[in-house]
């Protein structure tokens, strides 16, 4: 698939469930979201029925999230399905840890090839704080476990917040010395549109500068076609890489090579454009050749670029979990 502005779509983020078992402020505002009712979720049977349409039409790599995918029930199953689907190259997953000590080892047998763990703080008064409650030595112990199970690519997802985390940069970057991790660092992001969100946005410049000052960094040559929008870099002798988004400072929407569906059938073709075109009315027809039209229109709708540093009012405020991030 391709887009009108030349971009190849192979990529397709395919959330399974907004609920989640923590409560980070970067994803949902403090009070909580309200619950999907559970007539309105997909069933797993549609989730992959739109994955194998997908791939058909040239999907090569699909990252299932949520809310927390973890927590719905029968995942495992889903995940070896989708694993299974001809053409497929990749089946990722995003995680916040918390249910990877049960599952590392049944995710890897049944074809997930890495996880995305997000760990925004390695101080447990900090991470509780972020995660609003939040118990940072389970997830820890859930990366352990992912180690455990032999996963080859173990990405960190670390979003750096002035004042709360971006003093931990070097901790985190420490953590690719000795193992062949990839800490991503993530800019924040404006979803809730909070009216400081600029107060806590750290620009990716600043963040390598910030690490500049201690480690000696190499920038890294993308190799990967079906890789995200990290620029990766490596410390003088390191094991692992380290990882900057930069959605804000520097946007990266002309290589932008993705398509979202959420937990409740809306197709998105940019995070930050309000448009949202719904498929339930299509999976319930049961017709394919209308669902491979409608994710057509949905590649064709794709914007040039997100509008987060134009004048005006922009997107509407959303959860990341509504969307799966």
């Amino acid at each position: 698939m391709e887009d009108k502005h030349g971009r190849k779509i192979n990529y397709l983020r395919l959330s399974v469930t907004d609920r989640c078992n923590l409560r980070c402020r970067y994803c949902m505002p403090a009070a909580g979201v309200p619950k999907e009712n559970h007539s309105d979720i997909l069933r797993f049977e549609e989730l992959l029925r739109i994955a194998r349409v997908a791939v058909a039409m040239g999907v090569e790599k699909i990252r299932v999230t949520g809310g927390e995918p973890l927590v719905r029930k029968g995942i495992l199953p889903f995940l070896r399905d989708l694993g299974q689907l001809p053409g497929l190259k990749r089946l990722v997953l995003t995680s916040n840890g918390y249910g990877l000590v049960e599952t590392a080892e049944e995710l890897r047998s049944v074809g997930v090839e890495s996880l995305n763990i997000s760990l925004d703080s390695l101080r447990p008064e900090v991470f509780a704080e972020i995660t609003r409650g939040g118990d940072l030595r389970r997830v820890l112990a859930g990366l352990a476990a992912a180690e455990r199970a032999g996963f080859p690519f173990v990405k960190l997802n670390v979003v750096v917040m002035r004042g709360i985390n971006d003093e931990e940069v070097a901790d985190f970057a420490a953590m690719t010395l000795d193992k062949p991790y990839r800490v991503r660092f993530i800019e924040y992001m404006p979803s809730l549109k909070e009216e400081n969100w600029r107060d806590l946005s750290v620009p990716g410049e600043e963040l390598l500068a910030k690490l500049a000052r201690r480690y000696r960094l190499h920038p890294e040559k993308r190799k990967e076609e079906l890789a995200g929008p990290a620029s990766y870099y490596r410390i003088d002798g390191a094991v692992g890489k380290i990882g900057v988004i930069t959605p804000v400072s520097c946007h990266f929407c002309r290589d932008c090579n993705r398509i979202r569906i959420t937990a409740t059938g809306l197709g998105k073709s940019c995070l930050f454009d309000d448009l949202a075109l719904d498929l339930k009315p299509v999976l319930h027809s049961g017709d394919e050749t209308a669902l491979r039209e409608a994710l057509g229109h949905l590649v064709a709708a794709k914007p040039d670029r997100h509008a987060l540093d134009s004048p005006g009012e922009g997107h509407k405020p959303f959860t990341m979990a509504d969307v799966g991030g």
